[in-house]
């Protein structure tokens, strides 16, 4: 289907010529760049490496000395046809054969070791990286191309730094050796033999840029493509829930032509770059012949010794083949390392002071001191002068409508983010001086996106402390009104829930996220829309466990929707970032227009009974 030129984001979509696209090229990086920053990588191997090079020498000198077997068996057998050196010659090339078995198994095995424990290392290290940086740059970033450079880039960069440069120096000791055999031979033979490399030095040199700038634009295309097929399949309901099926699958075919084109426009120079040395190949082993022959009849080289040269001659142009493939491969990897090194290259937002604290475990006041921020990129304040106190153990309802800075105020307590202007204290203690993993150890965190991974419940609930041991799972399940129904399910606690919990319903995985803030047991509470999403009965089942969840601690409960909150200590109203009001309930509903406003659309104008209620529009 035809494709317009505007993507649904308003960003312009090239045809596979080039352009920006949905993934924009990596910036251009030095080889040397390249080299430090992943050669370090390589330092758990490099006493193997020292090994493995010495096997790739072994190697082209055992298949030089087989050849040489083959020269020695027809001038010493087959032209005088006296059969007695066979013996030996078949047995010393038996032998080297062997050898060769030995050398290329251990070669091949430990060239394979080396470069996949590279490739484990770095790409460990990029995950640890990745989880490391603020959610800014996740907003900023296509997850499936983020995907795809942890994958197949970070698999091309071994090729540059480890087994493409082991296998460019096998081919150029193969010349070498090769080179060197051929003078030996016939010093004048390899003279014209030789006339050739420079040509096909030449046309190597003439292919490479162009191969190279081929290989970073597919490198760039293909995570596009995956970025699209991660988004439209992992909304695949509401897809197809608006029939919408067809408009994914142009969006995905839009970028697979565009890889489509860019592989084609990749092979086309790669396959012009092979037949241009083959055809010098072929003249200069045409020549060579022509040269041979007329030495053969002079009687300046044996039988045996032009067709060895023949055959070296073959093995000398086979690894100058070889190492412009290499090359095309290593330019591929370089694409590759410059969009790793391009996320290397980012730093998180907020990271840990020199003398950061270690925080113990906290009371649970908390103080906003006329706090301002705005998120990276935009002009509009998130919030501004915000000043607010809260007491340990007492839980305040933070109002407003969308976009009033309710859930930034999460983020700054979790230090997704650092405020502009003034300051954040937790137990009088300024955030910015904590280490970012003793603070959030002081927080449970309860989203509206009841987030689970696709594991067992225990290993769900469990990912709320470390160390948490059956017997704690259990009592927070308890706690969290979940043993019922997880007794109820086939394997108990190691029910597999699938992605994103979807073998659960709402409500239930509603109460696993409950038992895992439960197991954390951390003073401070931070609620966001817990009943968003559910129906009525189901917000009804999980009101009793967030009350045992949130006694004793320090809660704060962020609403979209405003939800009713009985027994609250203080309700907080957001307005554009600032706070407008701040009281009870009932001395809100009489002094603020605002707030009886909202809770006059949200029928809840009406003072609640004792206890604890959050649910929505009672």
């Amino acid at each position: 289907m035809a494709w317009p030129r505007w993507h649904r984001w308003g960003r312009a979509i090239p045809g596979a010529g080039g352009g920006p696209g949905l993934v924009d090229h990596a910036p251009s990086v030095p080889v040397k760049t390249i080299l430090r920053t992943f050669w370090p990588y390589a330092r758990p191997f490099r006493r193997w490496l020292a090994v493995d090079v010495a096997l790739i020498v072994i190697a082209p000198a055992i298949e030089a000395a087989q050849i040489w077997m083959f020269k020695l068996l027809i001038d010493d057998v087959i032209v005088p046809r006296d059969f007695g050196p066979f013996v030996w010659i078949a047995g010393v090339y038996l032998a080297l054969t062997l050898c060769g078995g030995v050398v290329s198994y251990a070669d091949d095995y430990l060239s394979t070791w080396i470069g996949e424990g590279f490739v484990r290392s770095l790409r460990l290290r990029l995950f640890r990286h990745l989880h490391g940086l603020s959610p800014d740059f996740f907003g900023r970033r296509r997850l499936g191309d983020l995907l795809s450079r942890l994958t197949s880039d970070i698999a091309a960069i071994e090729t540059f730094v480890l087994s493409g440069v082991a296998q460019s120096l096998a081919y150029v000791v193969q010349i070498l050796i090769f080179a060197s055999l051929l003078v030996y031979l016939s010093w004048e033979l390899a003279l014209t033999a030789f006339v050739v490399t420079p040509l096909a030095a030449l046309a190597t040199r003439h292919f490479t840029a162009r191969i190279k700038n081929a290989s970073r634009e597919k490198r760039r295309r293909s995570g596009a493509m995956t970025a699209v097929a991660e988004e439209s399949l992992a909304n695949v309901q509401l897809v197809q829930a608006y029939n919408r099926q067809e408009t994914e699958v142009g969006r995905f075919d839009h970028e697979n032509v565009a890889v489509y084109d860019a592989e084609l426009a990749s092979t086309r120079i790669k396959a012009l770059f092979s037949p241009a040395v083959d055809l010098l190949r072929l003249a200069g082993g045409l020549t060579v012949i022509g040269v041979g022959t007329w030495q053969l009849h002079q009687g300046k080289l044996t039988l045996g010794g032009l067709l060895v040269f023949l055959t070296y001659l073959g093995n000398l142009y086979g690894p100058i083949r070889g190492l412009g493939r290499t090359g095309n491969s290593v330019f591929a990897a370089v694409a590759g390392a410059e969009r790793i090194i391009e996320l290397l290259d980012e730093q998180p937002s907020v990271v840990d002071r020199e003398d950061a604290r270690t925080l113990r475990r906290v009371r649970g006041a908390l103080e906003f001191d006329h706090v301002s921020f705005r998120y990276p990129g935009r002009r509009r304040a998130a919030l501004s002068d915000v000043s607010l106190r809260i007491e340990p153990g007492e839980t305040i309802a933070l109002v407003g409508r969308s976009g009033a800075g309710k859930t930034t105020i999460a983020k700054l307590l979790l230090r997704f983010y650092d405020p502009l202007d003034g300051t954040i204290r937790f137990d009088g203690i300024d955030l910015r001086s904590l280490s970012l993993a003793s603070l959030r150890a002081n927080i449970a965190l309860l989203l509206q996106e009841n987030l689970v991974f696709d594991g067992t419940i225990y290993e769900n609930i469990a990912y709320g402390r470390s160390g948490a041991t059956p017997a704690d799972v259990e009592r927070a399940a308890r706690a969290a009104d979940a043993h019922t129904f997880i007794s109820s399910l086939g394997d108990g606690y190691d029910s597999v829930i699938g992605e994103r919990g979807q073998r659960l319903s709402g409500g239930q995985r509603q109460r696993i996220a409950i038992a895992r803030a439960m197991i954390r047991d951390a003073p401070v509470l931070i609620l966001d829309e817990p009943t968003t999403g559910l129906d009525a009965e189901s917000a009804d089942r999980i009101l009793e466990p967030l009350q045992r969840l949130m006694r004793n601690r320090t809660t704060i409960v962020i609403t979209h929707n405003l939800v009713t909150v009985r027994a609250t200590t203080k309700v907080v109203m957001l307005e554009e970032g600032r706070v407008v009001e701040q009281g009870t309930h009932t001395e809100l509903l009489a002094r603020s227009d605002s707030y009886a406003s909202l809770c006059a659309r949200q029928s809840v104008a009406t003072p609640a009974p004792a206890g604890l209620s959050l649910v929505q529009g009672t």
